[in-house]
């Protein structure tokens, strides 16, 4: 291959995962869109292959017995729906390929396990520690959001509810006033009627004389 397709395919890599070698067990969290919504799925096993090791984008083939049954799944490490990789533990391995483990079960499928380094495990409570810090700022991002969101609709239920009461106010003192008017109208129409009588009684009263 080209130094320069080489160097190229180097600089499409990033770290943001450990290095993965063939036996390792694996924890692969990958994204999985199902219309608009989107989830992670996450699935555990042995790594049995490496291939394009000099690509811009390696692909693990990891393998896992479910139920009696045998499941390999291919992933590009540096996909974008690749979301992380668990590194779990080391197997000790003399072959670059371990395709004879689809042929094995139970006893003779177990490997000798070897622990994580010291630096792969600062380097994984690093991505951790990170990883916290992340949800912690989304989700104080989020709560600001809500909190933001409740003052507004808080405001404009205050606002709402002071036209009311403002639109209140004024049906009731149209209210009052009519009433008032009905009382003044009264008033005036019993002082008439008070005024007449009178004045009929002292009419009857000079005919009488």
């Amino acid at each position: 291959m080209d130094q320069k397709i080489i160097d190229f395919n180097k600089k499409q890599r990033h770290n943001k995962f450990p290095k993965v070698n063939v036996g390792d067990i694996v924890r692969v969290h990958r994204k999985i869109k199902e219309g608009q919504k989107e989830r992670i799925q996450v699935f555990k096993g042995l790594v049995i292959a490496i291939k394009g090791k000099q690509s811009s984008s390696p692909t693990i083939t990891v393998r896992r017995v479910s139920a009696g049954v045998g499941i390999e799944m291919i992933f590009p490490i540096f996909s974008p729906v690749i979301e992380k990789i668990e590194l779990l533990r080391h197997s000790k391995v003399r072959r670059s390929k371990l395709y004879y483990m689809r042929e094995r079960f139970g006893k003779s499928a177990k490997m000798k396990a070897i622990e994580l380094t010291d630096e792969e495990k600062d380097f994984y409570n690093k991505k951790t520690k990170q990883t916290t810090d992340g949800k912690k700022e989304t989700e104080a991002k989020a709560d600001k959001k809500e909190k933001s969101k409740e003052n507004k609709e808080s405001k404009k239920v205050k606002k709402s509810s002071n036209k009311d009461n403002k639109d209140s106010q004024k049906e009731n003192s149209e209210k009052d006033s009519a009433k008032d008017n009905k009382k003044a109208d009264k008033e005036e129409q019993t002082t008439k009627d008070n005024k007449a009588k009178t004045e009929d009684n002292k009419s009857e009263k000079t005919e009488g004389k």
